[in-house]
């Protein structure tokens, strides 16, 4: 019965927050397939530690932990996408200029191209309004590292849109 309970109690976690870990998912990798994959890898890590959790209390930041680590542990272990090239292909020829992209585009694709612990600060830090504190425990660094993450991460995201070197995805 206490089986039943237990698995019903995190059931009712899971649909309620799937969506939002998802779309946080989304924001650290930039692909929502990625994204599905990394908030199911999160959800099942969260299950299996389900009982001291909902004791210990906050699951739902302890949820976004298993997640931003399942995000950055994934992209060790995958290394750079990036393939080497002995030569950059020329854009196809007459196509027009794409228009101008809304800001949340250009936010994303700026997001994108920042290393995984800077988009993991700014993630945690600003669009799920953690605490420096509590982004610090999430990543287990020191409240100082996410600062001066935070700063130089920002300070990265403004080069890039002011410089105008962000690349829009138009898939």
């Amino acid at each position: 019965m206490r089986e039943a309970a237990r698995e019903r109690e995190f059931r009712e976690f899971a649909e309620a927050r799937q969506r939002q870990l998802r779309r946080s998912a989304y924001l650290l990798c930039g692909d929502w397939h990625e994204a599905q994959d990394l908030t199911q890898t999160a959800l099942m890590k969260l299950y299996a530690a389900w009982g001291r959790v909902r004791r210990d209390g906050n699951v739902e930041a302890y949820a976004r932990t298993i997640l931003v680590r399942a995000f950055i542990d994934q992209y060790r272990r995958r290394g750079l996408r990036e393939d080497p090239v002995d030569e950059v292909p020329e854009p196809p020829a007459g196509r027009a200029p794409a228009p101008e992209p809304e800001l949340r585009l250009v936010m994303q694709a700026a997001l994108m191209d920042l290393p995984p612990r800077y988009r993991a600060v700014l993630v945690l830090r600003f669009w799920e309004d953690w605490s420096v504190e509590q982004t610090a425990r999430a990543l287990h660094v020191s409240p100082g590292t996410v600062r001066s993450q935070s700063a130089r991460g920002l300070s990265r995201l403004r080069r890039l849109i002011e410089g105008g070197a962000v690349e829009v995805s138009r898939a």
